[in-house]
């Protein structure tokens, strides 16, 4: 453990745009970086969160307060990324990192942090600086940690003034995989070492925005063989694969930046009668294709305790969401229905095209923010897959 843990001088520091300095002790890599700054209320899955590619370029601070008492390991990391480094830019945590305590640690949180790049601070009171969030938004700002203690604290207070932030910026094509592969492991099962699928059922084009792995282990646990394309990928290479359905990923930043090249391709796939199921920031761009508008929320919804209600059951679900941005509902157009909303705050959640095989969902139903709530969505997906199949044959 560094000694920044004992002494009293700071070796962290936050420095947000408006020219606050929250002091702390650092851990993690060493240096300074800019991100925007988001607060996520689980209570579990801190290295799914740290990883999570849709939190590239931005910082996450953890409300609860107890993070890495568990360690870290390899199996828990959600990026795609060949680097092995998409995700969050820096950690906010309220406690010291304890010693781990857990039969699946393979290290300490601090060492873990380090091998990724992100730069982390503790004794932050946490609380404070999520009610700050809540009042004035996610500003952006500057992580820094040195275990000497020395900050230039006006040059960081300009680096978080000048940032340019993550509004405008195209951040799926910095995270997202360069080349095609084909991912076949399925659902992790307790005591169950053969993950690979096999006899696969149903061949699965995935643009790759920024995606998580478990999306794609539950797509092959439906019986998929998952082709994972650039997110540049044009409609026509992804038809010529010939499909049996498209899946629009997740990922990070504006989806009005990345929309400029993503939008054309995704029309082209729904005017091709192609089946498309999008989560997040696919959820985003298909609004987008299909012309909606997508708007900057003040705190975004971060959190894996979120109640949703979808419309075509009647049911509510506890989801696990991550978005800074949000699909306007008053801008869908006639012929797009709303399918989920939240319950906190009627922001919309989900969508369908009322005449086409494709619907979306903003909040992330591979997760599995204690039950498993959403899971039935990878089915729904398979099964209009399956229906319009029928359809083309009675056709």
């Amino acid at each position: 453990m560094s000694e920044g843990w004992t002494k009293h001088a700071p070796t962290g520091l936050l420095v947000l745009s408006d020219g606050t300095v929250i002091e702390g002790f650092g851990l993690g890599a060493e240096g300074a970086i800019e991100g925007e700054v988001c607060f996520n209320t689980a209570l579990t899955g801190y290295q799914e969160i740290l990883t999570d590619p849709s939190y590239a370029q931005q910082i996450v601070t953890f409300t609860f307060p107890h993070i890495g008492n568990v360690g870290a390991n390899e199996e828990d990391r959600e990026d795609f990324s060949p680097l092995g480094n998409a995700g969050a830019v820096g950690a906010v945590l309220r406690a010291e990192v304890t010693e781990p305590s857990n039969y699946r640690s393979a290290g300490h949180l601090d060492s873990w942090l380090t091998s990724r790049g992100i730069v982390a601070i503790c004794g932050i009171d946490t609380r404070a600086l999520t009610a700050l969030v809540r009042e004035t938004g996610m500003q952006n700002a500057v992580i820094a940690h040195d275990p000497s203690g020395r900050f230039d604290i006006d040059a960081l207070k300009r680096r978080a003034r000048d940032w340019s932030g993550i509004v405008g910026a195209d951040i799926a094509r910095i995270v997202a995989t360069k080349d095609q592969s084909v991912w076949t492991e399925k659902p992790w099962v307790w005591g169950d070492d053969a993950r690979a699928e096999t006899g696969a059922r149903y061949k699965i084009v995935a643009i790759d925005y920024g995606a998580k792995r478990n999306i794609f282990r539950l797509l092959a646990g439906h019986g998929a063989e998952v082709v994972v394309v650039p997110p540049t990928t044009s409609a026509q290479e992804i038809v010529a694969m010939a499909p049996d359905g498209v899946f629009l990923s997740n990922g990070p930043g504006d989806p009005a930046a990345t929309g400029l090249y993503a939008v054309k391709e995704i029309q082209a796939l729904v005017e091709a009668d192609v089946p498309l199921f999008g989560i997040c920031l696919g959820h985003q761009l298909l609004a987008l294709a299909l012309g909606g508008q997508t708007t900057k929320m003040h705190q975004g919804h971060h959190g894996a305790n979120h109640p949703v209600k979808d419309y075509t059951t009647g049911k509510v679900e506890i989801v696990s969401m991550n978005h800074g941005f949000a699909v306007a509902a008053d801008s869908l157009p006639s012929g797009v229905s709303e399918t989920h909303r939240s319950l906190f705050d009627g922001s919309n959640c989900g969508l369908r095209l009322d005449d086409k095989p494709v619907f979306s969902v903003q909040h992330h139903p591979e997760a599995s923010p204690g039950p498993q709530d959403s899971h039935y969505l990878f089915q729904r997906f398979f099964q209009m897959i399956d229906g319009h199949k029928d359809g083309k044959r009675a056709a």
